[in-house]
């Protein structure tokens, strides 16, 4: 009998995943660390650490039930170095002509694996809850996409939150009740950490050799790393944090990096977790009376709205959606971005916690970083490969949507109805960043003034004919046109004078 290759990717961490399924007695499970993987944008070291931890292990656990594995390490001086090598060298020791595979949440390793000279059959990953061609189904002649109700088909369709047949607590969305700023205090200690094991410490000191020059903190290093581990975190967060976790989601604490967020992201998309376990075990805390509906169900609208939303819209778009740039932005990604001095103690803060944990929660990727990004004129493919190399739970599928469809509003609003953009007040409001920034954030023009209010008025106003008839942006641009002619000008003046200073890599 000749063998099959089985290939499994360092996302795809799960046992039932539907290539292994079909695994045979005979074929070869092929897993590798390649540095075409591992730097094609350059990741934080802590999710290469996270990713070669967790495929070891996993690989590990094959083994122990059975499997034949074939796995390649970083350092193996027969390594290829990409994907397509490894599968074409394991195919010639073993014989092999065809690859059974789950098809890869990238277009790029999609289409890697279509061109290679070997029978590859794809397989869809069906770790999800709605697949690729049943959210075609959904988009189907719709004239907009929202994913409120794409959400509530997957309320239906799962049965969470779900009491004969109508949604819990008789609506389906409780963000209203989301939205409160910091708290003077948090009484939680974060999310579980983990002390390194043998299989994760020789990876770190792989890691530090090869990628010590890359941006990220490796170390100290505290993620979970295999299935079991996992679960634990997860059940620290139902225990602990997830009471609190709707009131606050949106909230910034200069002091608390975590606040009463889960941190599971990392997991779920690596494949040790899955999201329907995950969405009902905050299910049942609320069943339990341990958690409120409001925390809940804002937890798994973040699962089975967002996260599958942002997979269909991905996949609905095709490969050319992240070069997409309607606004027609074009300034480089300011180095303050990669740990560069900033005056503005918001990003600085942000960047600096993304450099130590390779994470910040959605509001500040959203409503900080991207919100400036954008009212900057950022070029959004290089706002997208940021997020993407920077950010340990960020993977081509749920990050670009999120970037360039969300974050940037570059694919034109196929899915959002305005651009997330604000002035400084969203972020004083949720956040206690501006008590300590050098920049004032009541000062809306001259020395001092607030970067975020110059430019706010400075997107809108070289952006009009595009958004100047969008309901939701009007009452904006009559605010505008009710300014001082002259105040006006200042305002624009002083937006591309700081718009300049930047871009010659003055400190700003």
């Amino acid at each position: 009998m000749v063998s099959r290759l089985i290939l499994v990717l360092g996302d795809q961490l799960t046992p039932t995943l539907s290539a292994l399924r079909e695994a045979e007695a005979g074929d070869v499970i092929v897993m590798a660390e390649v540095a075409d993987e591992a730097a094609y944008v350059p990741h934080h070291p802590k999710k290469i650490a996270f990713l070669f931890a967790a495929m070891r292990k996993f690989a590990a656990r094959l083994e122990a039930d059975g499997y034949r594995v074939a796995y390649t390490r970083l350092d193996d001086p027969d390594n290829t170095g990409s994907i397509p090598g490894e599968l074409l060298r394991r195919a010639e020791e073993v014989g092999a002509r065809e690859v059974i595979a789950t098809q890869p949440g990238e277009w790029r390793l999609i289409q890697l694996l279509d061109e290679l000279p070997l029978t590859v059959r794809q397989r869809p990953d069906d770790r999800f809850v709605c697949s690729i061609p049943e959210f075609e189904r959904w988009a189907e002649d719709r004239k907009t996409l929202r994913m409120e109700f794409f959400y509530r088909e997957m309320r239906r369709k799962t049965g969470l939150l779900m009491v004969d047949g109508e949604p819990a607590g008789g609506q389906w969305n409780f963000d209203h009740e989301n939205r409160k700023p910091a708290p003077d205090s948090i009484d939680h200690g974060g999310p579980m950490r983990f002390t390194p094991d043998e299989t994760t410490e020789e990876v770190l000191a792989l890691v530090e050799r090869r990628f010590g020059n890359s941006f990220g903190d490796l170390r100290p290093f505290h993620f979970a790393t295999d299935r079991g581990q996992a679960r634990r975190a997860l059940a620290h967060f139902v225990k602990h944090a997830l009471p609190k976790f709707g009131d606050y989601q949106d909230a910034m604490l200069d002091g608390d990096r975590f606040l009463y967020h889960a941190l599971i992201s990392f997991y779920m998309n690596a494949g040790l977790l899955d999201p329907l376990e995950v969405c009902r075990a905050a299910e049942e805390a609320w069943h339990e009376g341990h958690a409120p509906l409001n925390a809940v169900e804002g937890f798994v609208r973040q699962i089975i709205g967002w996260r599958e939303f942002m997979r269909g819209i991905y996949f609905l778009h095709g490969p050319d959606y992240t070069s997409r740039n309607v606004l027609g932005h074009d300034r480089d990604l300011p180095w303050f971005y990669w740990g560069g001095e900033t005056k503005m103690r918001c990003i600085a803060k942000t960047v600096e916690q993304t450099k130590e944990e390779a994470y910040a929660h959605h509001i500040q990727r959203l409503m900080v970083t991207g919100n400036f990004a954008l009212l900057a004129g950022i070029d959004p493919w290089q706002v997208h490969e940021w997020y993407l190399a920077v950010y340990a739970d960020a993977y081509e599928w749920v990050e670009a949507p999120n970037v360039i469809g969300m974050s940037q509003f570059a694919d034109g609003g196929v899915f959002a109805s305005k651009p997330y953009v604000s002035s400084g007040n969203y972020i004083a409001k949720m956040a206690d960043y501006c008590g300590q920034c050098h920049y004032s954030v009541k000062k809306k023009t001259g020395e001092g003034a607030c970067p975020f209010n110059l430019l706010f008025w400075h997107f809108l106003n070289r952006h009009r004919a595009r958004f100047e008839n969008n309901p939701r942006m009007a009452q904006m641009y009559r605010t505008w046109d009710r300014m001082a002619e002259d105040r006006r000008d200042t305002v624009l003046a002083e937006a591309e004078g700081f718009l300049a200073r930047m871009s010659a890599g003055e400190v700003v």
